[in-house]
């Protein structure tokens, strides 16, 4: 009995984890997809909307961007509501709000229209992911948070591998009700995010604690092993404004903008840039899907890397510095194939970075500062990726050169990159606990 009873922990871990990634991994997962086409459809809308509404390449991508623009202004105060009012709660209502409000973008029907309801969209989204991310620290020892977040993250190369080609046929039914293809598009694509909303008020768990679905047993070894870890750390608790203007806050957000800045704009701007070969809009839609497959696939087998060697920054580093070296690259390929290959190479290295990323950003985050602090990285994140989706437009319009425009997101994951090695010499309980100098 004695000789076998350490294995009697190792199997309440393994079984315990694996019934909590199966019970909330697939609904989050799922939120996450459809947040993401509801998000970055407008790419292919612009197919047929940017004529329509008399959207030039600049307004088209000052429009788009205004979405990370309202998205930071409202995440801090989103995420610190879910710490208050309960993840099932507030996540439920995001959901649910931000698929009414792009439902309305079949609405649009000039530059200002297209402004105001990307702005609200992003207000409407903005706190489900760093709410997610928060939600996970919930449930997930260190552990498993580089795969788990991964696991999360994965959504998102998937929602363009999955909402390329559907969003691509949806066009194709231009007149289907009376209505064009684009907005025909927004309104079906809209419409999960409600009902999953509904689902999520009604069947995600809070806390470990309040999980009937696990025995007792396995309560105890979790409760006590998140308590445990987050006794390693400081649990100091100091102003919202001390975490969001800690220097370090403002490094993760750096790293993380140079990150989600490239993925974003590529999500968005890549169906134009694929177009402008000559391709038709089926054939932009599958070609468009290919890369996001693929990256789905590396973000789990790098978070997992990650996890099992216990290293973060060279994990964030490396993908970083391929990612800008590619962005830099699409200067040198003027056809059609050197242009495809970048452009994939560069989305492989922007989804490996997520879940290593946030394992090394929560390992920096005090446990009190975790609302306010995942909030601010991600919101310095999206302030990026507002910077590249608008430069982007300008860019285009003045050169003609979609290339040109990158060069911005080239030099952001640069020194993200360069930050990543910083911040993976700082010890685990810095960020978020010694007030910024």
């Amino acid at each position: 009995m004695t000789a076998a009873s350490p294995e009697i922990p190792a199997e309440i871990e393994r079984v315990t984890m694996r019934r909590v990634t199966v019970r909330l991994m697939p609904l989050l997962m799922l939120g996450f997809l459809v947040a993401f086409i509801d998000r970055v459809n407008v790419g292919f809308a612009a197919f047929q909307m940017n004529a329509d509404a008399g959207l030039s390449s600049s307004t088209f991508g000052l429009g788009a961007g205004l979405f990370f623009v309202a998205y930071v202004l409202f995440e801090v105060p989103s995420n610190l509501m879910l710490e208050r009012f309960g993840a099932r709660l507030w996540l439920a209502r995001i959901m649910v709000t931000w698929g009414f409000v792009s439902a309305a973008m079949a609405l649009v029907v000039g530059p200002v229209s297209f402004c105001a309801v990307r702005f609200l969209l992003g207000a409407a989204e903005a706190g489900f992911y760093p709410g997610v991310i928060l939600y996970l620290t919930y449930w997930f020892p260190r552990a498993y948070r580089a795969r788990v977040i991964a696991l999360f993250a994965v959504a998102v190369p998937l929602s363009s591998f999955v909402g390329s080609p559907i969003s691509a046929s949806l066009l194709g039914l231009d007149g289907w009700l009376g209505l064009r293809g684009w907005q025909l598009m927004s309104i079906v694509e809209a419409a999960p995010a409600v009902v999953l909303g509904l689902f999520t008020l009604r069947y995600l768990p809070e806390r470990p604690d309040q999980a009937s679905w696990l025995d007792g047993a396995q309560r105890l070894w979790l409760t006590e092993r998140l308590a445990a870890e987050r006794a390693e750390r400081s649990d100091v608790r100091t102003s919202v404004w001390r975490v969001i203007s800690d220097r370090r806050v403002l490094a993760a957000g750096l790293i993380f903008a140079g990150s989600i800045g490239s993925s974003a704009c590529l999500s968005i701007w890549q169906p134009q840039i694929l177009k402008s070969f000559g391709l038709t809009t089926m054939e932009t839609g599958l070609l468009n899907s290919v890369p996001f497959g693929v990256a789905a696939c590396l973000m789990v087998f790098w978070a997992r890397r990650s996890d099992r060697t216990g290293e973060r920054a060279w994990h964030v580093a490396g993908p970083q510095a391929l990612t800008a070296l590619c962005l830099v690259g699409a200067l040198a390929a003027q056809t059609f194939v050197p242009t495809v290959a970048i452009l994939f190479l560069a989305i492989l290295g922007t989804y490996a970075v997520k879940g290593p990323f946030w394992a090394l950003a929560i390992e920096r985050l005090a446990p009190g500062m975790s609302a306010a602090g995942i909030a601010q990285i991600n919101a310095i994140g999206n302030l990026g990726a507002f910077v590249g989706t608008s430069l982007l437009g300008v860019i285009k319009d003045a050169s003609g050169s979609y290339a040109l425009g990158l060069l911005p997101l080239a030099l952001v994951t640069a020194v993200g990159a360069v930050l990543a090695l910083g911040l993976g010499r700082i010890r685990s309980t810095a960020m978020g606990t010694v007030p910024a100098e």
